[in-house]
C-alpha cells in the first residue's frame, strides 16, 4: 500500500542489521517509517542515492566544544558543523573546558542555553564528577545528563579536579543509585604527575620527554583500579579514549566474567597516529593518554575488527593556536582536533573493515550503551539521522575543507576514502556537498532507556 512521505532516499546501499542491503528509506515527521527494496509512494522530496551508502548518523560520545566560557577554543556552532560535515548527527559534550564546567544544575542549564539554537546536531551533556560536587549528582541526573565524567589524573583545567579513589568510589555508589554510568579518564595520577615533575626538574621538556612521562602502565593500572571500584559498587563504567590493546583486553575480560558492566572507547588518532607523528607534527598530535607505537596502532585495528572495541569517539579537544606553541612541550595544550574525520579514517584501513562494524561502533553501540532508544540504527521508528557516503571515492584532506574553528587537524594532507555527501538530522538535510545547508536545530537528548 502506497504511503506518503516527507522524504524518500532511493536506491541506496543501506548499512544496517550487520549487513548492507539495497533499499530505499521513507521518512515522515523526522522518523524512518519504511525501509524497503521496492518502496512505493510519493514524497515532498526525493534523493537519488545510487552509488552511495547510507549509514546511521554518527553519535560522537566524546567531544570538547568548550561552550560557554571558552568558545574561542571551539564553540558549539563550529564544532557541531564540523561533526555534521563528517556525517555526525549527535554529540555528547564533556563537562570540562567550558567555563564553568558542568558540575551542578546551574552550569548544566547554562550549557543547554549555549547549545540551543546554535547546534547543528542533536546533543547530550556529560556531568562532571569531582571531589567538590558529589552533592550535586542528583540534580544533574534530574536535568538529564548522559552520565558523569571523572579524571583519575590531572585534567589540565584548574576548576575540574581529578577524582581520588574515595571520590570515585563514592561517586560510583551514587551513580549506581541514579542508574547512570561513570566515564573515566584512566591514567594514574601518581605515576604521571611524578614522572612529569621529574622530567621538568631535569630540564627534559621535549615531545619525547612528554611521551615518556605517560607510559602505558599508568593507563593499565588506572583501568584495573576503576574496574575494581565498579565491580564493588555495581556502577556501570565506561573507559574513555583507551590507547592500548592491553587495556582493551582488561575491559573485555571484566565484562566477560560478568562482575562488571564495563565498556570502552578508542579514538581515530590512536588507530592511525603514533609516537613518530608527535615528533613530526608536534603540538597538533599531543594528547593524553599520549600516542603509542606503530605496533599499538596495529593491535587496536585488530581488536576493532575482532569486535573487542565497542565504540569509536573523536575526543575532539581543540584550543587556540597560541596554546599550541611553547618550547616546553609539557605546557602545550594537549588535545587533537578530529571530529570531522572519524568516518573517513575508519573507511580507509587496509584490509577494509566491514561497513556494519563501522556503523556499530559509531552509532548503534553508542546509542544502546547510553540509552538513546530512537537513535543509532536505520530501522522503522528510529529518528531519521543518516549520512550518505561515497565509500569508493578518495580525497586529500585540506585545511580549507574543515569546518571547526581553528582547523588544526593532524590529518591535513592525508588521503582518505569515503566522501560524506549529505548528512540528515531527523529528516532534514543539514550538510551537503561541503556546506552546512540548514539553520541550527539541534535538540538536547536525554537517556530514555535503562541500559
Amino acid at each position: 500500500m502506497a504511503k506518503d512521505f516527507d522524504l524518500i532516499i532511493r536506491n541506496s546501499n543501506v548499512v544496517r542489521d550487520n549487513t548492507v542491503i539495497a533499499a530505499s528509506i521513507g521518512i515522515a515527521n523526522g522518523k524512518i517509517i519504511a525501509v524497503d527494496q521496492d518502496l512505493t509512494g510519493s514524497a515532498k522530496q526525493e534523493i537519488n542515492a545510487t552509488g552511495l551508502h547510507t549509514f546511521p548518523g554518527l553519535i560522537d560520545i566524546h567531544v570538547h566544544f568548550n561552550d560557554p566560557g571558552r568558545a574561542d577554543w571551539e564553540g558549539i556552532p563550529t564544532g557541531s558543523a564540523s561533526l555534521a560535515a563528517g556525517g555526525g548527527t549527535t554529540f555528547f559534550d564533556m563537562p570540562l573546558n567550558s567555563s564553568p564546567p558542568v558540575l551542578n544544575a546551574e552550569s548544566f542549564d547554562r550549557k543547554v542555553t549555549a547549545a540551543t539554537g546554535n547546534s547543528h546536531t542533536d546533543f547530550a551533556l556529560w556531568g562532571g564528577l569531582t571531589p567538590n560536587n558529589l552533592d550535586h549528582m542528583e540534580e544533574l541526573a534530574a536535568r538529564g545528563v548522559i552520565g558523569f565524567k571523572a579524571f583519575m589524573s590531572n585534567s589540565g583545567i584548574d576548576d575540574f579536579s581529578h577524582s581520588d579513589d574515595l571520590t570515585l568510589y563514592r561517586g560510583m555508589m551514587k551513580a549506581k543509585q541514579l542508574n547512570l554510568p561513570i566515564a573515566v579518564h584512566a591514567e594514574s595520577d601518581t605515576i604521571t604527575s611524578m614522572l612529569t615533575a621529574e622530567a621538568i626538574a631535569a630540564g627534559k621538556l621535549s615531545p619525547t620527554d612528554y611521551l615518556d612521562s605517560r607510559p602505558i602502565v599508568a593507563e593499565v593500572e588506572a583501568v584495573e583500579r576503576a574496574i575494581i571500584l565498579a565491580e564493588e559498587t555495581g556502577c556501570r563504567l565506561h573507559i574513555v579514549h583507551v590507547s592500548n590493546s592491553r587495556s582493551i583486553e582488561q575491559v573485555r575480560r571484566a565484562a566477560t566474567r560478568g562482575e562488571c558492566d564495563v565498556t570502552c572507547e578508542t579514538c581515530p588518532h590512536y588507530l592511525i597516529l603514533n609516537r613518530d607523528d608527535v615528533l613530526r607534527l608536534g603540538a597538533a598530535a599531543k594528547c593524553a593518554p599520549p600516542l603509542r607505537t606503530a605496533a599499538e596502532n596495529d593491535n587496536l585495528w585488530h581488536d576493532l575488527a575482532a569486535g573487542k572495541i565497542p565504540i569509536i569517539a573523536s575526543d575532539h579537544s581543540p584550543s587556540p593556536p597560541g596554546m599550541k606553541t611553547d618550547k616546553n612541550f609539557f605546557k602545550v595544550w594537549g588535545g587533537i582536533a578530529g571530529v570531522q574525520s572519524t568516518l573517513p579514517i575508519l573507511l580507509t584501513h587496509d584490509p577494509a573493515l566491514p561497513l556494519s562494524i563501522i556503523a556499530d561502533v559509531t552509532a548503534m553501540n553508542p546509542a544502546k550503551r547510553f540509552g538513546l532508544s530512537t537513535k543509532g540504527q536505520i530501522a522503522v521508528g528510529m529518528d531519521a539521522d543518516l549520512t550518505l557516503v561515497n565509500v569508493a571515492a578518495s580525497f586529500e584532506l585540506k585545511r580549507e575543507n574543515l569546518l571547526d574553528r581553528h582547523k588544526l587537524s593532524p590529518y591535513v594532507g592525508r588521503t582518505f576514502n569515503g566522501i560524506v555527501k549529505q548528512t540528515i538530522l531527523r529528516g532534514t538535510t543539514i550538510f551537503a556537498n561541503g556546506k552546512i545547508t540548514a539553520p541550527p536545530a539541534g535538540r538536547l537528548i536525554k537517556p530514555t532507556d535503562p541500559c
